[in-house]
């Protein structure tokens, strides 16, 4: 695809920016494009996040801007360095959708996932059985080479948090998702054997909405909340549909988002409650 990439959320964000610099300095975009040596047109689609910049061209252009304070200029270079990095996907590029890529490129250098999921157990905490009950339930047929291609990736995906310095995670799921029989009971029971594996606050932590809870918190459904550390400054809440999935990160969009989260946590039980609960219960599936 070249510069004529997939937009990603930093790079929507960086585009944003520097529009606003610009029109800030009274810069024109035809000054702008003959800076770095292109037209309106290619100044038009770096700030509509569509045309990946240089190192050397986001210079310039932060220099003809007068765009010196240290923090904003470092935080700008952040953000348009997610262009120019290689992921561990990137093999596998031509076999993912769009859509898909772009949650890839947002979960690749994050510093912290909050996960709110009401229907399943999250993909990075999944267990290949029950990744693959949940695959083969979707409306997208797949044959057996593509499911499991799909399988394999999404384990390779957990080795997020076997990196040098894995993102925290955090993630919310109402009791019903770890009572309901996905798969029969020895796949849950597993299932919740690797929750209990993999919980170790703060690193990752799980909490589970009881039942009994009676407070209620629109949530409009599952979303994951990616937070990225200075000097990127940059949230963005990622919502996946059956055909489609949507970046938002409007700072009064993600807000909401954010106050649903603690909203959602403080109604949870604690994780070492949220472990007594998963244990009760994988110990009922194992004794049938």
């Amino acid at each position: 695809m070249g510069q004529q990439a997939q937009r990603t959320a930093r790079r929507r964000r960086l585009g944003s920016a520097l529009r606003a610099a610009r029109e800030a300095a009274r810069v024109n975009t035809t000054d702008a494009a003959a800076a770095i040596h292109g037209d309106n047109t290619k100044i038009s689609r770096v700030e509509t996040g569509r045309h990946r910049l240089t190192r050397l061209e986001l210079d310039t252009l932060l220099d003809l801007y007068e765009v010196t304070e240290k923090r904003t200029r470092e935080r700008l270079v952040a953000l348009a360095s997610e262009g120019r990095k290689k992921t561990w996907w990137c093999q596998y590029r031509d076999m993912l959708p769009g859509d898909f890529k772009e949650s890839l490129t947002l979960e690749s250098d994050t510093a912290r996932i909050s996960v709110y999921q009401p229907q399943v157990v999250p993909g990075l905490l999944q267990t290949r059985e029950y990744a693959k009950v949940v695959m083969t339930g979707s409306p997208d047929r797949v044959t057996d080479e593509e499911l499991d291609f799909y399988l394999d990736f999404r384990m390779e995906r957990q080795r997020i948090f076997d990196r040098e310095k894995p993102p925290q995670y955090l993630c919310i799921i109402p009791e019903g998702v770890i009572r309901q029989r996905v798969g029969g009971a020895s796949v849950m029971a597993a299932q919740l054997r690797k929750l209990l594996a993999v919980s170790r606050p703060p690193a990752i932590t799980i909490q589970i909405v009881p039942f009994s809870q009676t407070a209620f918190t629109c949530t409009g459904g599952a979303f994951n909340l990616y937070s990225y550390p200075d000097p990127m400054d940059l949230d963005v809440v990622h919502i996946s549909h059956l055909d489609s999935a949507l970046s938002l990160e409007e700072d009064e969009t993600v807000a909401k988002y954010r106050w649903v989260f603690e909203s959602l946590r403080a109604s949870a039980l604690s994780a070492e409650q949220s472990v007594k609960l998963m244990t009760s219960i994988a110990e009922e599936l194992e004794q049938e």
